[in-house]
């Protein structure tokens, strides 16, 4: 297994250094027919534009119509998976990674990440985004703890999401030293969360719910609120 994965990671980048760079048309028809051979599943209508770049290209699967645009950076480490769904759109610049063992990220059919999103798991996690949810420019979504992202939700700019925090209780130990824990975040389906809303490690946001612009959200909101603020409180129903 070891050999195997060390052949299908030098054989990714082999492909992507000789045929990654070519510009538009010529670049875009030899990548459609060639990159089949380093993907572990890619379908029909994909375009991949120069400059994508890919560790294991083995451990990727790749759904219809799935659009990698200039930039695109996708480094998935060994026992760790991606699988992205019909008709995806990865704009300029997004990454994608997968460190430590036993990952998965998922986005479903009609996902698109926006230029610069950021997206990263780390040793046993999993990161899941539901069908024709937009995540906006530059946001990051990290985690040890598991993220869930429902169906049609919007989540605009400069937005963050971090599931985990760093123990601090120990003064005579740097806090790097000290490990972190983790809970995970949830957001239902159909929510909406504004420029550089901040989630922290163990909320959920319920289905239908609005998060103010620039909201940092420590605690659980129910479906359908409108919350806004630092900290977040709930101010109305989207019910009433």
């Amino acid at each position: 297994m070891q050999l195997f994965s060390s052949w299908s990671r030098w054989q990714t980048q082999a492909m992507t250094a000789l045929f990654g760079w070519i510009p538009l048309l010529p670049g875009l028809g030899i990548r459609y027919l060639l990159y089949p051979i380093i993907f572990k599943k890619m379908g029909r209508s994909v375009k991949i534009y120069p400059d994508v770049r890919l560790k294991d290209g083995w451990r990727i699967k790749v759904g219809f119509g799935v659009v990698f645009h200039r930039g695109v950076e996708i480094d998935i480490d060994r026992n760790n998976y991606l699988e992205i769904g019909d008709r995806v759109n990865l704009s300029r610049d997004v990454g994608i990674s997968c460190t430590g063992q036993n990952n998965k990220i998922m986005l479903a059919d009609l996902v698109s990440l926006d230029r610069g999103v950021d997206l990263r798991t780390f040793e046993g996690s999993q990161l899941y985004i539901g069908d024709r949810t937009y995540v906006g420019p530059h946001t990051c979504i990290w985690g040890y703890g598991k993220i869930s992202i429902g169906k049609d939700c919007l989540i605009a700019s400069h937005s963050s999401l971090y599931a985990h925090n760093y123990r601090f209780e120990d003064t005579t130990q740097n806090i790097r030293e000290q490990g972190f824990d983790f809970k995970g975040i949830v957001i239902e389906d159909d929510c909406w969360l504004g420029s550089g809303v901040n989630i922290v490690d163990g909320v959920t946001i319920g289905r239908g719910s609005v998060i103010g612009a620039g909201a940092v959200v420590t605690k659980n909101i129910p479906p359908y609120s409108v919350a806004v603020g630092v900290p977040a409180k709930v101010i109305k129903s989207r019910k009433n």
